[in-house]
């Protein structure tokens, strides 16, 4: 289960840019999650819970962007939505196409609660 050690992944980067004494007000971490990334949205939820438990970010959710597949054909230019899985642009037929969405993991956005009067309410935090 690879979605343990990503949900590790995840709160260390959040660790890195939220401050530790600021770490009780994460209430939301925003990630967007490609069709085609290889991640279980489920299982990431599920261990991203486990990994903060007892933790000062015990609060946090981890709030998922499903992100649909999406490609282009190189030939005629189109973009489509591959169906099943295949890399064939609907319009002309061609192999040639790019893959243009589907692969992210990218953590985009933490929210703090707006309690707290040392920082701003909203943090972004993102990575390529």
């Amino acid at each position: 289960m690879h979605e343990l050690s990503i949900a590790q992944g995840i709160v260390d980067l959040v660790r890195q840019h939220v401050p530790g004494e600021r770490a009780r007000d994460v209430r939301t971490v925003r990630v967007r999650l490609g069709a085609l990334s290889g991640v279980v949205a489920d299982s990431l939820a599920f261990c991203f819970d486990a990994v903060v438990d007892g933790t000062p970010l015990a609060a946090a959710q981890l709030d998922i962007e499903g992100v649909p597949t999406e490609a282009a054909c190189d030939d005629c230019g189109r973009r489509f939505a591959p169906a099943d899985l295949v890399f064939r642009c609907p319009a002309c037929g061609s192999g040639r196409v790019r893959l243009l969405a589907g692969q992210e993991l990218q953590v985009v956005h933490v929210e703090l609660d707006e309690a707290s009067e040392t920082a701003p309410a909203r943090s972004g935090v993102s990575r390529p």
